[in-house]
């Protein structure tokens, strides 16, 4: 009897040890993802914008409203605009390594919640050694002058963009180890504009331009080219469309 007794008795602590089950973590009527899916490497000071938007929505509460976002990163700055979208909406994080961070790779992470749902997207941005003020000053001028190539004829061919020689743009290095072909973003309050050139002599000396409407637009809606831009007899003309915005 005093055997049987133990037995019961171990049988009942081991049971009341047993954890208790986690309730099934039920899935969001939502998702995030991060754009674009190559991204080359960053220095530090170097704006590093990246898109997000909404997808994968099924039906639930609070479908097709606003999702607030937050953005963190470890060894970096990073500020997200606007801080809430719609799926039809897109946010931009921009993202600024630290001196400190050289050498490391840094996890961006964005966090929409929604009606007490919640979904997260990641990307990982690595961290090369670099002067931004040096890329700054040796690109930007340049890259003002192979914007503004394009700027009249923009005006003059495409008013509906509302792109004029008025219009005030945010110069933003990106891609600064490219060579052969140099890159770089302009930010317009509407557009985000790439400007990218290759640097060869004529007849190879081409000049191209992408645009994105900022906050509606994960790729690009707009591509044109000057064939050579030494040529003045060259003028602007449609191309095809990138895949993916440049980074």
């Amino acid at each position: 009897m005093r055997t049987l007794f133990c037995l019961v008795m171990l049988l009942t602590l081991t049971l009341n040890c047993s954890p208790t089950p986690e309730p099934p973590v039920e899935a969001s009527s939502f998702e995030l993802e991060i754009h674009p899916e190559i991204v080359q490497p960053i220095i530090p000071g170097q704006h590093c914008v990246l898109l997000v938007q909404v997808v994968n929505e099924t039906e639930g509460t609070g479908q097709g409203e606003a999702v607030a976002l937050t953005a963190t990163v470890s060894g970096a700055t990073v500020a997200i605009e606007p801080t809430s979208i719609t799926p039809e909406q897109v946010a931009e994080v921009t993202v600024i390594a630290g001196e400190a961070s050289v050498g490391q790779e840094l996890t961006v992470t964005v966090t929409g919640q929604r009606s007490g749902e919640e979904a997260t997207a990641s990307k990982t941005l690595t961290v090369e050694e670099g002067d931004i003020d040096e890329f700054l000053n040796s690109l930007g001028p340049t890259a003002e002058e192979m914007r503004d190539l394009f700027i009249p004829w923009l005006e003059a061919n495409h008013p509906d963009l509302g792109i004029t020689g008025e219009t005030e743009w945010t110069g933003v290095v990106v891609s600064p180890y490219i060579l052969v072909v140099s890159h770089f973003l302009f930010f317009s309050d509407e557009w985000e504009m790439h400007v990218y050139w290759h640097v060869m002599i004529p007849p190879n000396d081409w000049v191209k331009i992408d645009l994105r409407n900022r906050f509606t637009e994960i790729n690009y809606s707009y591509s044109f080219e000057i064939s050579s831009r030494s040529d003045p007899e060259q003028e602007p003309h449609a191309i095809e469309l990138p895949e993916q915005v440049w980074r």
